[in-house]
C-alpha cells in the first residue's frame, strides 16, 4: 500500500475526522494542490482534535522543509533558522547575533552563550528541549581562544542545556558571516512524537 493510501485508509478509520479533512490530507500529501498554509493548518486541526502524537508526526513526515523561525530571534531573509522534517529538526547555523541584528559584545564566552541560545530558542519553537539534540558543530575563527575558555564555556552549556553532550564537532575557519562573528552554532534534533509541535504557520523565506 502507498503511503498516501496508508495515511487515507488510517484517516477513514478515524471517528473524528470529516470526509473533507481526509481529503485536505490527501491533497497536502500529493503536495500537488495545498500550499504550505493548508498544510499547516491541517495538521494544527490534527493535534486540536486530540489526534494522537504519532499520527501528527507521521503527517509532518509529509511535509518536507517546513521552516521554523522563532519570533524572538532576527527575521530570517533567504534562509530558515530551523527546517522540520517529520520529527528530525535541522538547526541552522547561529552567530552571537541578538534581536537587533548585532553581535553581542564581550569576547568568545559571551558569544558562545548567545549563538547557543539562539540556537536553543529554535529548537524550543519546534517543541524540543536540549537532550533532543543528536548532532552539534561549532565553527570557530579562534581555536586557542576557544579551548583557553574552555571551562566558561562548559558552565554555559551545563546552564542552559544542563549534561546533555551530543555527537559534536569543533572546526577553525578563516571568517563567519558577520566580521566580528566568533562563533557558529549549528545541529540536528530528534524530537519526540509526544512533543512535537508543528509551527503556526510557515515562514515566508524571501
Amino acid at each position: 500500500m502507498s503511503l498516501l493510501a496508508d495515511f487515507t485508509t488510517s484517516l477513514s478509520a478515524a471517528r473524528d475526522l470529516t470526509p473533507a479533512e481526509v481529503e485536505a490530507a490527501a491533497r497536502a500529501l500529493t503536495g500537488t494542490e495545498t500550499d504550505d498554509n493548508d498544510k499547516v493548518a491541517f495538521l494544527t486541526a490534527l493535534a486540536d482534535k486530540g489526534e494522537s502524537a504519532a499520527e501528527v508526526a507521521a503527517f509532518a513526515r509529509a511535509f518536507r522543509g517546513l521552516a521554523v523561525n522563532p519570533p524572538s530571534l532576527p527575521a530570517p531573509s533567504g534562509y530558515a533558522h530551523g527546517t522540520l522534517a517529520g520529527t528530525t529538526l535541522y538547526l541552522g547555523g547561529q552567530t552571537a547575533l541578538d534581536a537587533e541584528m548585532r553581535i553581542v559584545p564581550g569576547g568568545i564566552v559571551a558569544q558562545f552563550r548567545q549563538a547557543f541560545g539562539n540556537l536553543l530558542t529554535t529548537l524550543r519553537e519546534a517543541g524540543g528541549e536540549p537532550e533532543d539534540l543528536v548532532s552539534v558543530t561549532i565553527y570557530l575563527t579562534d581555536i586557542p581562544d576557544y579551548q583557553a575558555h574552555g571551562k566558561e564555556i562548559g558552565r554555559v552549556w551545563r546552564e542552559l542545556a544542563g549534561p546533555v553532550y551530543p555527537a559534536m564537532a569543533g572546526i577553525g575557519c578563516t571568517a563567519l558571516w558577520q566580521p566580528e562573528a566568533m562563533i557558529e552554532i549549528l545541529g540536528v534534533a530528534e524530537i519526540p512524537a509526544h512533543r512535537l509541535r508543528v509551527p503556526a504557520r510557515p515562514s515566508d523565506l524571501a
